[in-house]
């Protein structure tokens, strides 16, 4: 099983387990908001292109909303199954190309909503698949920073973010750093530079 495959079937079953109005770590949503979120995305590329084209949000949002109004079992099941047949995501590289970060995100969004909560232990595929994810996708999270990012692992593992003067190394985990990059606050990282510096980093705004 893949990471992607794994993550979904992990957030699949605490969907079910803490059900359908549980807070997450999205501003608004719900775990159903999240729910219907994950189906549409997997199933409506129509309606998911409202994701990023402004023009198109209000369809995705009418969308999304039908999806939400589903039974709660239905639409954790829609979560579960995955792509349908004839998705785009549907083939197995695909799917670890585009929704390991998607998925493990979502997944720790609904874990890190409840209180006491703790990272999951390492896991090394994971971790992998993770540090990929943050590779591939640090520049755009930190373009508009106006000091240097580096973001680094705890073994040594590094990618430069943005280059610049003044530069601040985020120092965590993969998974921790792949959060942080997306705008969750409930992190575990680590600063190391200036402190002017690490507060404009801090400060900076995260994700797409």
């Amino acid at each position: 099983m893949g990471v992607a495959r794994d993550e979904r079937a992990r957030l699949s079953d605490l969907l079910t387990e803490v059900g359908p109005d549980a807070p997450t770590l999205c501003d608004g949503w719900t775990t159903r908001d999240l729910a219907a979120h994950l189906a549409v995305r997997d199933r409506r590329p129509d309606a998911a292109a409202g994701i990023l084209v402004k023009p198109l949000a209000g369809y995705l949002d009418r969308v999304q909303r039908g999806y939400a109004a589903k039974p709660w079992a239905e639409l954790v099941d829609l979560v579960r199954t995955g792509p349908p047949l004839l998705s785009v995501y549907r083939p197995p590289v695909v799917d670890e190309l585009l929704n390991t970060a998607e998925y493990f995100i979502h997944h720790e969004d609904v874990r890190r909503a409840a209180e006491g909560w703790e990272p999951r232990p390492s896991d090394a595929a994971r971790d992998t698949a993770l540090w990929t994810a943050v590779a591939r996708t640090a520049r755009l999270h930190f373009r508009n920073s106006p000091v240097g990012v580096v973001l680094r692992t705890p073994e040594g593992k590094a990618v430069t973010a943005k280059r610049g003067q003044n530069t601040v190394a985020i120092v965590g985990a993969p998974g921790e750093l792949l959060l942080d990059a997306f705008g969750r606050a409930q992190t575990r990282v680590a600063f190391e530079g200036e402190q002017s510096s690490i507060g404009v980093v801090r400060g900076l705004s995260r994700g797409l």
